[in-house]
């Protein structure tokens, strides 16, 4: 394969993404969340109800005293690429990349209207989006990642990218 077969290919997986529900939600204990301590990816689950600009806000203040940096996760059970930014973030991973970053994590599926009205309303998942300190989407986002060994590799430059790392 050339390399520009294999650019192409790329693109076209990563267009792909996870745009709709192939596989089953898998249990709760099968996405383990970070462990929240410094120098660590955390992930931190946001609530099942309620205004997500308050939650994103909340989430902003609290992050804000320990100078770490929130960004709006927007995932769902059901994606792969979501299932292995979880499992590289519980092994610790990400943390010498992001060491001070904070995700505030949401569900697609549950959360899809909510996310609507702060202005989150991805194409694909997973989606990072730096919020506006009202709450609101800022606009600054990524989304998507290809399937398979690759997703990480794929998706760390893109969130470096967004976090101007």
């Amino acid at each position: 394969m050339t390399k520009l077969e294999l650019i192409v290919a790329l693109a076209a997986l990563a267009a792909s993404g996870c745009r709709g529900q192939d596989h089953p939600a898998p249990s709760a204990s099968a996405r383990p969340a970070a462990e929240a301590s410094p120098g660590r990816v955390r992930i931190i689950a946001a609530p099942a109800t309620g205004d997500v600009r308050e939650a994103v806000r909340d989430a902003l203040a609290e992050a804000g005293g320990e100078k770490r940096t929130v960004v709006v996760y927007v995932g769902a059970g059901w994606c792969e690429p979501c299932q292995r930014f979880h499992q590289a973030a519980a092994r610790g991973d990400l943390d010498a990349t992001f060491p001070d970053l904070t995700l505030l994590e949401f569900d697609l599926d549950r959360d899809r209207e909510r996310l609507g009205l702060g202005g989150y309303t991805p194409k694909y998942v997973p989606l990072f989006a730096l919020p506006g300190p009202d709450g609101r989407a800022s606009g600054k986002q990524v989304e998507g990642a290809i399937k398979g060994e690759g997703a990480m590799a794929f998706m760390a430059p893109r969130l470096k990218a967004l976090l101007g790392q």
